[in-house]
């Protein structure tokens, strides 16, 4: 399990509620209100149906809980650790139109961000050993990318800028449009502060030998090949943070950690990480029409 800082509820309760407000519509859960009677109780388990990492149980919380103060939680699993799969990550009790009503939104969160974790805990697991870290981009769902982001911690990676005000991230068009590497750099320093780092994109080593002569504080190295990579670091030579990108997989993320780059970034992970396969159960050991009645 990671060390992972919680996020702030002033964070997250906004983003749980627009998503509770999406799910229950004009009229609410009409369904659950026409077929549950307002006093029955219920116990319920949310359990994972494949092994992997948790993440988002303070936003499962706050969707319960907004739904309903009064459902208890207990949670049976810690925030980024790992379960197997039919293990209870949680365990929730309360009235039961309020179970189901909140069930999905806090299933959306909890899938969502457990699959991000999980698949970034597959790729840090890949390059352990080497002194690389797996980070991630700003491709990420609209609205969504503090969580997003924060699944990533989550699975042991480390995060990217946030967004385009952290850091100048000289890319390809910019340099199309400035003209050149050295103009695009040259430009970007005399119009920031001092404490805002540049990172320029490079595709090529010659590209590379300019950037590094203009002095920048990290290339990114774009596509490049293994053999590329390798001899990308050795010009470097630590006069700058070196980042690979560029169709990374768990098979290929080995062989790229070994050139010596400091960081490999993934965009898969925030946009199109599987999600973890999580449910709502009756629990096992309990009987159904004993709690739904």
């Amino acid at each position: 399990m990671t060390s992972l800082a919680p996020l702030p509820q002033i964070i997250m309760e906004p983003i749980v509620r627009s998503a509770l407000l999406e799910d229950l519509g004009r009229a609410g859960d009409i369904t659950s209100d026409a077929i549950i009677p307002a006093d029955c109780k219920a116990t319920l388990a949310l359990n994972a149906r494949q092994a992997g990492v948790v993440a988002g149980l303070d936003l499962v919380m706050f969707a319960f809980l907004l739904v309903d103060p009064g459902i208890n939680i207990q949670l049976r699993c810690p925030e980024g650790g790992k379960v197997s799969a039919g293990e209870t990550i949680a365990i929730v009790s309360g009235p039961a139109r309020s179970l189901l009503t909140a069930e999905r939104t806090a299933l959306n969160f909890l899938c969502k961000l457990s699959g991000i974790a999980t698949a970034t805990a597959t790729l840090v697991n890949a390059v352990r050993g080497y002194n690389a870290k797996i980070v991630c981009t700003r491709k990420t769902t609209p609205g969504l990318r503090v969580l997003e982001k924060y699944a990533v911690r989550a699975g042991g990676g480390a995060n990217h800028r946030f967004a385009l005000d952290d850091a100048v991230l000289i890319k390809d068009n910019h340099i199309a449009i400035a003209g050149d590497i050295r103009t695009a750099i040259e430009r970007a320093r005399s119009a920031i502060g001092h404490m805002v780092k540049i990172e320029v994109e490079v595709d090529r080593l010659d590209q590379l030998e300019i950037a590094l002569t203009a002095g920048v504080d990290a290339v990114l190295l774009d596509n490049m090949s293994v053999e590329d990579l390798a001899q990308a670091v050795a010009m470097v030579g630590g006069r700058a943070i070196t980042e690979a990108s560029g169709r990374v997989t768990r098979a290929s993320a080995p062989a790229i950690a070994a050139t010596g780059v400091d960081l490999i970034s993934v965009g898969w992970l925030t946009h199109s990480a599987p999600i973890l396969d999580i449910g709502l159960d009756m629990p096992a050991d309990r009987n159904c029409n004993r709690h739904l009645n």
